[in-house]
């Protein structure tokens, strides 16, 4: 039996591994997709890399490569444990900083932005530092977001309770989060744009709370699809934070 591992990029969710697979199964015999590690496994595959690349084209921003040692030759098919070697259920990092590091990095970068306007102004006022803190949040979020707007909204729906129902929510999201990000560096109707924070991030913690709760082992979508943070209580509280903020401006 000839089998064939082949990296793939562009991948997000699990939505992203079923139409993977489903389309490289027409070149196979078998078909084996895991998004933790991003990797495919062909068993008999009768084309090239390009053709299943031209394949992948039409159905996402899907890619295969070819990864070290690819081709090999079994005799005996019990012999491959695909089973430990595809999993959909990301590894444990090595640490938790090591895991969440892009994550705090960029709050500490928008802490200090925030911090150094306070300075210029000569003193610190809470009610100034809290909107340029949440202006350069949802700016930043929103741009990580809008780099693959496509694998943030597949993300999304895999745990946001609208985004499961119609997807383009998760396409409007990123736009809602630049809106908010504008309406605080500008100061516009900071109470309308106070309430309507509480309310999406809220709605939007909900749904994270749910997947942890479940324990499903999904990617987080918050930094969109450009880094690989997985679901858990960090992301509660990063949702949860921005909607007390927003409540303590209101009181």
């Amino acid at each position: 039996m000839s089998t064939t591992q082949y990296a793939v990029s562009g991948m997000t969710c699990g939505g992203c591994v079923s139409r993977v697979k489903a389309t490289l199964s027409e070149y196979a015999e078998s078909v084996e997709v895991s998004l933790q590690p991003p990797k495919a496994l062909l068993m008999n595959a009768h084309v090239a890399l390009d053709v299943l690349n031209s394949a992948l084209s039409k159905v996402g921003h899907y890619t295969l490569s070819e990864i070290g040692d690819d081709k090999i030759k079994k005799s005996d098919p019990a012999k491959l444990d695909s089973t430990e070697f595809f999993t959909t259920e990301p590894k444990e990092s090595a640490n938790w900083f090591a895991t969440y590091k892009p994550l705090i990095l960029i709050f500490a970068y928008i802490s200090l932005v925030a911090l150094i306007v306070e300075y210029s102004q000569g003193s610190f006022e809470l009610h100034r530092f809290m909107p340029n803190f949440m202006a350069g949040f949802f700016l930043v979020f929103s741009f990580f977001k809008l780099l693959n707007l496509q694998g943030f909204a597949d993300s999304y729906a895999m745990y946001d309770l609208l985004a499961m129902r119609f997807k383009a929510y998760g396409y409007l999201y990123a736009f809602i989060e630049l809106g908010l990000g504008l309406s605080y560096l500008l100061n516009w109707q900071p109470i309308i744009t106070n309430w309507l924070t509480l309310i999406v991030m809220t709605f939007s913690s909900l749904g994270v709370i749910r997947a942890v709760l479940n324990k499903q082992k999904i990617r987080c979508a918050c930094l969109g699809a450009v880094f690989n943070l997985p679901m858990s209580t960090v992301t509660i509280i990063e949702d949860l934070l921005m909607a007390a903020m927003a409540l303590w401006m209101l009181i």
